[in-house]
């Protein structure tokens, strides 16, 4: 039996708390997303009809491969990202990244990587599963309606929401709007309310620093798993 993340529907928040927050830090839509799954041993890639659309193909139609993702790399970038896989390869570890990608008709994105490890029971590393993060389009769409009343608790948390966003604007070199982005992804993909969400995440970040190649990889994993780190 494998460990794996899910791959749970990215649902909509019906939260008048996450409008006012959006328009009070600035935010855009919730970061488009695709996931993909890579077994080391087989050397064999799974995608989501989500990332096979980013990559320009109608799902189904085209079984990802390794040389077919390096080919959609950038010139500028694909050395790189072939280095970064050659190496998550030999070391079992997760594969994690910025770079840009070519769709199939030639339009260029900006995506980010982030991953975890795919494990058996007795915690053997057999691949990585993770997301494409889309962060191409992000700009902010500031919603016109009043905050009214919640405006003050709104105002209360956002010290932590801009924590959290500097965090991942350093660690992903992403810019604000980009990382308020990945954020509201993971409150709506794990329902967890936002606030709650950056403070934990800016507490549990706080051993990973300074931010080399391993602190990085336990980022990511964080990334995606911080929900399970709110007290219940």
């Amino acid at each position: 039996m494998t460990n794996i993340a899910s791959d749970g529907d990215i649902g909509d928040l019906a939260s008048g708390e996450l409008n006012a927050v959006e328009k009070i830090v600035g935010a855009g839509d919730p970061v488009p997303v695709g996931s993909f799954r890579f077994w080391f041993d087989e050397r064999r890639w799974e995608w989501s009809d989500e990332l096979a659309r980013l990559h320009g193909y109608e799902p189904g139609l085209v079984e990802p491969t390794t040389e077919l993702l390096l080919s959609h790399k950038h010139p500028d970038d694909r050395d790189r990202v072939e280095a970064e896989l050659v190496t998550s390869v030999r070391d079992h570890a997760p594969f994690s990244s910025q770079h840009r990608i070519v769709d199939a008709a030639g339009v260029e994105h900006q995506v980010v990587v982030v991953s975890e490890p795919i494990t058996q029971d007795d915690g053997t590393v057999i691949g990585t599963s993770g997301y494409y993060l889309d962060i191409t389009d992000m700009l902010p769409e500031l919603e016109s309606e009043r905050i009214g009343e919640a405006l003050t608790d709104i105002v209360a948390q956002r010290a932590v929401i801009e924590q959290a966003k500097g965090i991942l604007m350093t660690v992903y070199g992403l810019s604000a709007d980009q990382a308020f982005g990945v954020l509201r992804w993971r409150s709506q993909e794990t329902n967890t309310k936002l606030r709650d969400l950056c403070a934990t995440l800016v507490t549990e970040s706080k051993p990973l620093t300074p931010m080399d190649v391993r602190a990085r990889t336990a980022f990511d994993h964080l990334l995606l798993t911080v929900h399970r780190h709110l007290p219940q």
